[in-house]
């Protein structure tokens, strides 16, 4: 039986309580750990700035016995900066300012408990992240004289791209038409996005956040 077949049984069978088995809003929080991890290392420092938001489109499909499955589409920039010398027979000073969209696509099963008006909710599953507009400007100054160059691939860059498993918990409450899903979520990465050679900089592959979803 092939899979819309399937679907379309299973939205059947569910009966008058899932007359809407789609909705979709917006999703949004507050991470609640930094994107990046910055220490002092040697004679280069960084300094890293995560916008405290995150917010995206989410949609769900309801089944049948309390089932559901939900994507989402993540925004967050980041930036982070570095300053340093290296001194040999001529002194060098570098200093770097580096921006970055991130896009995080969690693909989730969840499962959501009888009640009335609230309904507390448990869900599992992965999640994709992907860096955009990764841009890096750097300026190098060599006896006296002052260069500047920009890259989309700085040293520090491990992945563009990462994959990981994501669980949630929460509860949904309806308002007149509109569903509202206080949910803390937990994101562990499988590869680092960022890691500095000399540990100055790495990105953080455990992720919590706080997240309110608002869905029709």
């Amino acid at each position: 039986m092939r899979l819309p077949y399937l679907l379309s049984g299973l939205l059947l069978s569910a009966g008058p309580a899932f007359c809407q088995p789609f909705s979709f809003g917006l999703r949004g929080g507050v991470p609640m750990t930094d994107f990046l991890s910055t220490v002092r290392s040697g004679n280069f420092n960084f300094t890293s700035n995560t916008n405290r938001y995150i917010v995206g489109p989410t949609a769900e499909l309801r089944l049948p016995f309390g089932f559901g499955l939900e994507a989402d589409i993540l925004y967050r920039h980041f930036s982070y900066t570095g300053s340093g010398g290296i001194t040999g027979i001529t002194t060098t000073l570098l200093s770097s300012s580096t921006t970055s969209n991130a896009w995080e696509f969690p693909l989730l099963a969840k499962y959501r408990l009888p009640g009335k008006v609230i309904h507390p909710y448990v869900a599992g599953g992965v999640a994709w992240d992907t860096l955009s507009g990764l841009t890096q400007a750097v300026t190098r100054t060599v006896a006296g004289i002052t260069s500047k160059t920009t890259t989309s691939n700085p040293p520090e860059l491990g992945n563009s791209t990462s994959r990981g498993f994501v669980l949630g918990a929460g509860i949904s409450v309806k308002v007149l038409v509109i569903h509202i899903s206080p949910e803390l979520r937990y994101t562990r990465w499988g590869a680092k996005h960022f890691l500095d050679p000399n540990g100055g900089l790495s990105s953080n592959q455990n992720q919590a956040e706080f997240l309110v979803g608002f869905t029709f």
